[in-house]
């Protein structure tokens, strides 16, 4: 790495770092078999990966009153907590995140996922210790308000020109652009490139071991 463009890397989780967008959006379309509900085809359930819990069942189940929402959440994480644990990083992450951190990059997470999710998942991977801060969808507003992106650049004093954001799916990157930063888009998670592409991404990358060496020759 030569010269450095960004200071403050970002990144989205599941999808991006976890190999989960199937296990996510096959527990969504269970707990609406388990309720009964109309279930959502596999890309439907997909597509609303990374936004926060009212929003995402909002988009994808309209018609379901707010009061129902905690049985479905409740049918949901029966689902997926039972093999959470199994999840694997993509192939590669652990050791690309451990040389950025040592690279002296600050290295943060904004997920949609719960505090009470993510906190599990970095125990599991062991990558804890190598992030400085994390923002969650139930700490503010869900992606893709610009709230996470701007608390990160607070937290770690950064500024929007030395910030890069990371993700798989367009929340991830109009929230990169509502908050005025730089992003990169990887097409291995729930979204593809069609989806991405309008959101102006710096680059797609196709896998992580693609993210990896994009981030080692331009971040």
């Amino acid at each position: 790495m030569t010269s450095r463009q960004f200071d403050l890397l970002i990144f989205d989780w599941d999808g991006t770092l976890m190999d989960s967008t199937a296990a996510i959006a096959e527990s969504i379309r269970c707990a609406c078999t388990d309720l009964g509900l109309r279930v959502p085809s596999t890309d439907q359930a997909r597509h609303i990966i990374g936004l926060g819990l009212a929003e995402a069942l909002h988009t994808l189940l309209p018609e379901l009153l707010p009061q129902d929402y905690p049985r479905l959440v409740a049918r949901y994480r029966h689902h997926f907590l039972g093999q959470d644990h199994r999840l694997p990083l993509f192939d590669g992450v652990t050791e690309t995140i451990k040389a950025l951190h040592a690279a002296g990059f600050w290295m943060t997470v904004a997920t949609g996922k719960s505090r009470k999710g993510l906190e599990r998942a970095f125990d599991q991977s062991g990558l804890r210790g190598y992030f400085h801060a994390s923002r969650c969808a139930d700490e503010g507003f869900s992606k893709p308000h610009p709230g996470m992106v701007q608390t990160l650049m607070n937290d770690c004093g950064v500024s929007a020109e030395r910030t890069l954001m990371i993700g798989d799916t367009s929340h991830d990157l109009q929230m990169a652009l509502n908050a005025g930063v730089a992003s990169v888009g990887v097409t291995y998670g729930a979204h593809g490139a069609e989806t991405l592409t309008p959101c102006q991404p710096l680059y797609l990358a196709h896998d992580f071991k693609d993210l990896a060496a994009w981030l080692n020759s331009h971040a």
